[in-house]
């Protein structure tokens, strides 16, 4: 019996029989079970597993099934110790002898050979706080392509009925991998590449047939139109999740050792925008009967269909589990800050509205990082404080010692975002035509179009003279352009929609870079070392493929 039970069973005792059936009664999170109907229990896990005679199934640390068990009743999300929907001895016994001469298994709780029995005490609702434990599968030495078994999981307990759970073993089945792929050169914005798609079944059995998956993130899509296709679009809600995902099936068999190829080509079109945008190709085997089902609530193609034929002798080299492109690397957009002006007596609180704009033409899409911000400093103008600073902006120290602002930008960005960041000011002292810098770090970013404008300065007290009203500017000091971004219209964006907040136009979430820089790392290609930004692509146009993602991952990109 774990220590929450005894520590329920405690307090049960503590409040008496009529306190403790009405306790047991409220459920808190779960509505009262009749006495004379038994509580239905799902046990849960992954109901099949297919052994490669070519890889190590994953981390050999990690198992591949998770048994849960599924209790009706809302789950529990607020703190504190959490309340039972059940609360008896059960057993759940796991019988993993139809894989003997198949597969090795690692069982959870008190096994014995290839039979386990889990003993518990209260059940919760939902899955969260019922896990029994995960069951690790690996080849033996007699294990042969084509040899199948199975985990039986059952449970019982007085007033509960337990649905049970089979796991379906199989050793070299089909296995499909996925041509290689390479940038193509000089691909920019706006153009359209067809990618060497292929497969290549290096299991032990043929594949009854196959489904490719296409997936592009927001500056990618895919103009051809296949009748044994169909696609979905997500162009609404964060940004990182926006992507169009095509899928075809082949209803063919794929022998095993064969290679095959597309028997026309596969467009892939890139946005004027697109920039470090992600595109992966998969293969995996068609389930039986689901051709049938793949396509529903799709929408279907209406053209010829897309075919395979069979490739002469391949090299299983040219293969790999993941094939994904990150592209086009060629573009650029420009990062813009622009600064205010302000007057005021000793005494005064003035308002300075600092802009942000990304002027394009690429929006930052920041997908391998998950939406890594980035930053600027603000130091304000002599002679005045700092009495109110944006959410997102906190204090730090500037050159050594100087106090000031770091303001963070989230990513992704888009390719026409426009943020204001509104600080107030009190005078202290008049000091005329006092002036506080607005700048990103100093770094060499090869894909921000414009370095000049990456500074701007808030000027209080200005005495007049031309091109001193603090507007924008660079490095040079301040301009005298009304229109600039932030000089006092407040037009921001959230994806283009008009919220002035420091988050629009950003889709993704928002950590921190510890030091104040611009902090722009994943597809963007840049990191930070030693407080300065230092620039972590070259200058030419990368080639950046990755053949990477965790063991055991379906071949999905990450969005």
């Amino acid at each position: 019996m774990t220590q929450q039970a005894r520590r329920l069973r405690a307090r049960l005792a503590a409040l008496g029989a009529v306190g403790a059936t009405a306790l047991a009664a409220a459920g808190v999170q779960g509505a009262a079970h009749a006495a004379d109907a038994p509580l239905p229990v799902v046990i849960t896990g992954e109901d099949r597993v297919d052994l490669s005679l070519h890889s190590d199934n994953g981390d050999p640390t990690e198992p591949q099934v998770d048994l849960r068990l599924d209790v009706p009743g809302e789950e529990f999300e607020g703190d504190g110790e959490v309340p039972a929907v059940y609360r008896g001895e059960y057993t759940i016994r796991i019988d993993a002898r139809g894989l003997k001469g198949v597969a090795k298994a690692d069982l959870p709780c008190d096994a014995d050979g290839l039979v386990a029995v889990c003993s518990g005490y209260d059940l919760y609702a939902g899955t969260t706080y019922n896990r029994l434990g995960g069951i690790r599968l690996d080849l033996t030495d007699d294990s042969e392509a084509g040899d199948t078994g199975s985990i039986v999981v059952t449970g019982e307990g007085e007033g509960l009925e337990f649905t049970p759970l089979t796991v379906d073993v199989r050793v070299g089945g089909p296995e499909l991998l996925n041509r290689a792929l390479s940038l193509p050169k000089d691909l920019k914005a706006g153009e359209t590449f067809e990618p060497p798609l292929g497969v290549m079944n290096v299991g032990g059995v043929p594949s009854e047939g196959a489904v490719l998956r296409l997936y592009g993130s927001r500056g990618l899509s895919f103009p051809d139109d296949f009748g044994n296709c169909s696609s979905t679009v997500v162009d609404t809600g964060p940004l990182l999740r926006q992507h169009t995902e095509v899928l075809c099936a082949f209803p063919d068999t794929l022998e095993a050792g064969a290679a095959y190829t597309l028997a026309g080509p596969v467009r892939v079109k890139t946005a004027d925008f697109a920039l470090h945008d992600i595109f992966s190709s998969s293969f995996r085997p068609l389930e039986p009967g689901e051709e049938k089902t793949l396509h529903e609530g799709r929408r279907q193609g209406s053209g010829p269909d897309l075919t395979l034929e069979r490739a002469g002798d391949a090299d299983p080299a040219q293969y790999t589990r993941y094939a994904e492109l990150d592209l086009p690397t060629t573009n650029t957009y420009d990062l813009e800050l622009t600064g205010a002006s302000a007057s005021g007596a000793a005494g005064d609180t003035v308002t300075a509205e600092i802009g942000f704009a990304n002027n394009g033409p690429a929006w930052i899409s920041a997908l391998r990082s998950g939406g890594e911000p980035f930053s600027f400093t603000v130091v304000a103008p002599e002679g005045s404080t700092v009495t109110s600073a944006p959410e997102k902006c906190r204090t730090i120290t500037v050159d050594g010692g100087v106090p000031g602002y770091r303001c963070s930008v989230a990513t992704p960005l888009l390719e026409d975002a426009r943020l204001t960041f509104p600080f107030e000011l009190r005078v202290d002292e008049v000091v005329e035509g006092a002036r506080g810098r607005v700048a990103m770090p100093e770094w060499d970013n090869p894909f921000d179009s414009d370095p000049s404008n990456d500074v701007a300065w808030i000027v209080l007290n200005a005495p007049g003279e031309p091109g001193d009203d603090g507007t924008g500017g660079s490095d040079g000091g301040p301009s005298d352009d009304p229109s600039a971004p932030g000089a006092g219209d407040g037009d921001g964006s959230d994806d283009g929609t008009g919220t002035d907040d420091a988050d629009s136009a950003s889709g993704g979430g928002a950590g921190d870079d510890a030091d104040g820089g611009l902090a722009l790392t994943g597809a963007q290609g840049v990191g930070l070392l030693g407080g300065a930004a230092v620039l972590a692509l070259g200058l030419g146009a990368a080639v950046v493929v990755y053949q990477r993602r965790r063991a055991g991952r379906d071949g999905e990109a990450a969005v």
